[in-house]
């Protein structure tokens, strides 16, 4: 089921399922993972890195490096 709000709400239901299956639901948790290593995840493409890094600026946070 699709969120109502949050960064989960602003991706594909694949990327999202990625996400998800690998306990990703926060941005906390998300700010924890390279780009790199996001990229691996089945099911999240480059099309979801610019709303997820939008997501991450707006609470002050970024991908690991």
């Amino acid at each position: 089921m699709k969120p109502e709000d949050g960064f989960l709400a602003l991706l594909s239901s694949p990327a999202r399922n990625a996400l998800l299956n690998h306990g990703i639901d926060q941005l906390e948790k998300l700010a924890q993972h390279s780009i790199k290593d996001l990229l691996k995840l089945h099911g999240l493409g480059k099309a979801s890195l610019p709303l997820l890094s939008q997501a991450l600026m707006e609470k002050g946070l970024k991908f690991k490096e």
